[in-house]
């Protein structure tokens, strides 16, 4: 299994609507923070999330959190 990429050194933080969110689990993908099937072949899976109401999502960009698919400021120590 590959390690995950660091996609950025910072959360992915946007105003999303009520729907399923496939989140890049890899690092890899051309579509941050979403996954767009580049993770094949890496051992790593995308992470599936429902959001049930519009709000405010710190999604992590370091692919390192321990509340994946969510920041918890990993980040700040890679």
């Amino acid at each position: 299994m590959a390690d995950p990429k660091i996609a950025q050194k910072g959360p992915f933080v946007q105003e999303v609507e009520p729907k399923k969110y496939v989140w890049c689990a890899c690092g890899r993908s051309q579509n941050q923070p979403y996954c767009d099937g580049t993770h094949k072949g890496t051992g790593l899976s995308p992470i599936i999330v429902e959001i049930e109401e519009k709000k405010k999502v710190a999604w992590c960009g370091c692919k390192h959190s321990g509340n994946k698919p969510f920041c918890d400021g990993t980040h700040s120590s890679l």
